[in-house]
C-alpha cells in the first residue's frame, strides 16, 4: 500500500518523505529493543550475561548525558538529514555573530506539534550551523527521561542532545569552556497545544527558569523564532459538550498524568501531497536567530533581577518577530501573542 502511494512521486520526493516518516518510529524501535531483549536474555536464555553487561554499562555511563554527551560529527552529517531538510524545506538564518568567547542559551519559539526546525537546524549540520556560527557548539535540550533508555540515549547524544535539567545546563555553560550554545524550546509540549496554522502564540509569561539559569551561569540569551513551524500540522479541538471532546480531554489528561506530556490531536498529509495522514505538510520552516542579550553572572539572582531580564528577553523576541515576519510569510498586521 505504501509503495503504491509512493509510486506517484519522483525519487527525491520519495527519499524526502521516507526521511521524515522514519523520524519518530526510529526512537520507538530503538527504545523497544533493550526494553524487550534485556529482560528476555536475562530470564529466558543462556545469554543473561549480555543483559548484565548492558545494565552495567548504563550504570557506569549514567552521568555522561549530563556532561555534554558523546556527539558524533558523522551522525550529524548523515545524508538522510539533507532529505529531511528539503522535505519542508528548513532554513537557518543568522542576524548577528555569536562570539566563541561566550556561552549562550538560544531560546526557540514556537515549539510546534513536533519541533522539526529545532531538530534539523541544531541537532544536525544539514543547514550549516557550524559554517554559519563558527566555533560555536550547539546542544539541543530535551526531556531527561529519554536518556534512561539504552540505545536511544546513545542515538540522541550522538546528535548533541542533552537533558533540559539544571544540572546538565550548568555543566555545559560553566564547566565545558566557552563557545557552547544550549538550545531550549521553553514553551515545551504545553505550547504545542497552542500551535495552530495562522497562530503566532508562545508560552512565555510565566516561563522564567531559563532566565535564572542564564543569570547563574552568565550565558547570553539569544531569541530565535521558527517561522512556518505552526503551519506544518493542523490541530483539532473538538466542540465542548460533544463525545469527541470528552474523549479528547480524557485522553489528554491521562497522557499528561502518566508521561508528563501533552497530547495533540493533529493531522497533516499522507504519503502523497493532497492526501490525509500524519506527516507534516510541505511548508517552509525558517529559524531566525537573533541578537544576543548580554546577561550578568549572579550566583543567587533575586526575583526583581529575573523579572527584569525576562522582560528584556520578551522585548528582544518581539523585535525579532516584527522585523522578519513579513519576509517569512506573515502579514504586516500579524502580532506575536505571549501568554
Amino acid at each position: 500500500m505504501a509503495m503504491a502511494f509512493l509510486s506517484g512521486l519522483n525519487l527525491q520526493e520519495i527519499l524526502q518523505t521516507l526521511s521524515v516518516l522514519q523520524w519518530v518510529p526510529v526512537y520507538v524501535f530503538l527504545g523497544a529493543i533493550p526494553i524487550i531483549l534485556i529482560p528476555y536474555f536475562l530470564v529466558f536464555t543462556k545469554f543473561w550475561m549480555v543483559s548484565v553487561l548492558a545494565l552495567a554499562w548504563l550504570a557506569y555511563d549514567w552521568n555522561t548525558h549530563n556532561q555534554g554527551g558523546r556527539r558524533s560529527a558523522w551522525v550529524r552529517n548523515w545524508t538522510i538529514w539533507k532529505y529531511f531538510r528539503n522535505y519542508f524545506p528548513v532554513k537557518l538564518v543568522k542576524t548577528h555573530d555569536l562570539s566563541p568567547r561566550r556561552n549562550y542559551i538560544i531560546v526557540n519559539h514556537p515549539h510546534g506539534v513536533l519541533p522539526y526546525g529545532v531538530f534539523i537546524n541544531f541537532a544536525t549540520e544539514t543547514t550549516g550551523f557550524a559554517r554559519i556560527f563558527p566555533a560555536i557548539t550547539p546542544y539541543v535540550a530535551t526531556l531527561e527521561g529519554i536518556f534512561w533508555i539504552p540505545l536511544v540515549r546513545e542515538y540522541v547524544m550522538s546528535m548533541g542532545v542533552c537533558p533540559v535539567s539544571e544540572l546538565a545546563l550548568k555543566y555545559l555553560l560553566t564547566q565545558k569552556g566557552s563557545g557552547n550554545a544550549v538550545v531550549i524550546s521553553v514553551g515545551g509540549a504545553t505550547e504545542a497545544l497552542l500551535c495552530h496554522p495562522g497562530a503566532s502564540t508562545v508560552l512565555l509569561k510565566q516561563r522564567k527558569g531559563f532566565v535564572k539559569v542564564a543569570l547563574k551561569t552568565g550565558a547570553y540569551l539569544v531569541p530565535s523564532y521558527s517561522f512556518g513551524q505552526n503551519e506544518v500540522h493542523n490541530q483539532e479541538t473538538f466542540p465542548e459538550g460533544t463525545w469527541k471532546r470528552f474523549f479528547q480531554k480524557t485522553f489528554q489528561n491521562t497522557f499528561k498524568k502518566i508521561l508528563g506530556l501533552n497530547f495533540c490531536t493533529f493531522h497533516g498529509r499522507g504519503l502523497t501531497r493532497g492526501s490525509w495522514g500524519f506527516l507534516p505538510f510541505n511548508h517552509p520552516i525558517t529559524t531566525v536567530v537573533g541578537e544576543p542579550l548580554p546577561i550578568p553572572r549572579i550566583k543567587k539572582p533575586d526575583k526583581e533581577t529575573v523579572d527584569k531580564y525576562h522582560a528584556l528577553y520578551i522585548n528582544a523576541l518581539q523585535k525579532l518577530f516584527d522585523e522578519h515576519k513579513v519576509q517569512y510569510g506573515l502579514s504586516e498586521t500579524q502580532e506575536l501573542t505571549i501568554v
